[in-house]
């Protein structure tokens, strides 16, 4: 039998090594993880830091429609949330698919011989045809093929106003446009009237001005930012700005964690709006590879936006990121103050030193 290895990060014992069974589904290997991180005691809720809140669980709706890159952590990302969810103060769904299940598009498919292989043309090269077909059917089977997770009736919905009136909060795991311009606009006025929005990691590779239209500018100043790159896929350290915020308590400064790092765009991304929580220590990075000017590379933040409050930090490309304790701490801490049930600072931080 084949067999995947690697290692589990604990603050108590360090860097724990696992070996689990290499399985053709990719789905089973995350529901092995899960029973993995059970086993060592990673998974198990909650550090002292973020104690359960008091309460009826909040509801949470997780979004991972990915219409750009589709990251092969997000059915990884989902089975978290929902395993811990719960202990952690929230009820979690989960829609994979938010855009039209109906629209139709061009599409192009390899011709076929009778015996069922490739036609090929003179060059040497399958031959294409082009055919209408459903958005939805093409981005399924690209989806379970990266993710290993289905996307069937059961797991698509449309973030609207009338779908937010059953959740508390909504956290964006996402590429490309998975919200049309009225989404956007009930999102934005949701928000302001108290809701709650999060994003992680990719969440700020989404819905582009430039790129779905000017009215996609309301989903960036509701993140804090837009994703300019990924300069470093490596081991970095983190500087916590706010070790005695909700989202900060779990990482102590200058702890190391491996994902890959973004930059951000010089608008909307500001100091003087934003409440930075943890930022690269630039030390770690050769920072010749950034783009900013000013060196300021974030990784999490926090700020109010009228009665609401919206939370980002942009680890979560690997999994095991999803897996390590400090990083699962982090984003429920987050989760906690968007919903106004944990402690922690909003004030913009102002420009960096």
């Amino acid at each position: 039998m084949a067999l995947a290895s690697f290692s589990l990060y604990n603050r108590d014992s360090g860097s724990i090594p696992c070996v689990l069974p290499a399985e053709d589904s990719q789905m089973k290997m995350y529901q092995w993880l899960i029973a993995a991180l059970a086993m060592v005691g990673l998974a198990l809720p909650v550090l002292a830091d973020n104690p359960k809140p008091s309460g009826p669980n909040k509801r949470l709706l997780l979004v991972t429609d990915s219409g750009g890159f589709i990251h092969d952590s997000v059915g990884f990302a989902e089975e978290t949330l929902k395993k811990l969810g719960p202990d952690n103060g929230f009820d979690v769904t989960c829609f994979r698919y938010t855009r039209d299940p109906e629209a139709v598009t061009n599409l192009s498919r390899t011709v076929l011989d009778k015996d069922g292989k490739p036609l090929k043309d003179k060059d040497g090269k399958d031959v294409k045809e082009q055919y209408k077909g459903k958005v939805l059917d093409e981005y399924a089977s690209r989806f379970r093929k990266t993710t290993g997770a289905p996307v069937e009736k059961e797991n698509c919905g449309r973030v609207n106003a009338e779908t937010l009136k059953n959740f508390d909060v909504v956290l964006f795991f996402t590429t490309g446009a998975p919200l049309a311009e009225q989404e956007v606009a009930d999102l934005s006025a949701w928000v302001k009237a108290g809701g709650a929005v999060a994003g992680t990691h990719c969440g700020s590779d989404t819905l582009y001005p430039d790129r779905h239209g000017k009215w996609a500018a309301a989903y960036g100043e509701l993140i804090g930012a837009y994703f300019d790159g990924h300069p470093w896929h490596a081991k970095v350290k983190l500087t916590v700005e706010d070790a005695e915020h909700a989202a900060g308590k779990s990482f102590k400064n200058g702890d190391e964690i491996t994902d890959e790092i973004y930059q951000f765009r010089p608008e909307p991304y500001s100091r003087n709006k934003l409440h930075i929580i943890l930022s690269v220590d630039n030390a770690s990075i050769d920072v010749a590879k950034g783009k900013r000017a000013d060196k300021d590379y974030a990784v999490a933040w926090c700020q109010e936006v009228g009665k609401g409050r919206t939370f980002y930090t942009s680890l979560g490309h690997r999994k095991e990121v999803w897996a390590d304790k400090r990083f699962q701490d982090h984003l429920f801490g987050g989760l906690n103050w968007t919903v106004q049930r944990a402690s922690g600072d909003a004030k913009p931080s102002g420009e960096k030193k």
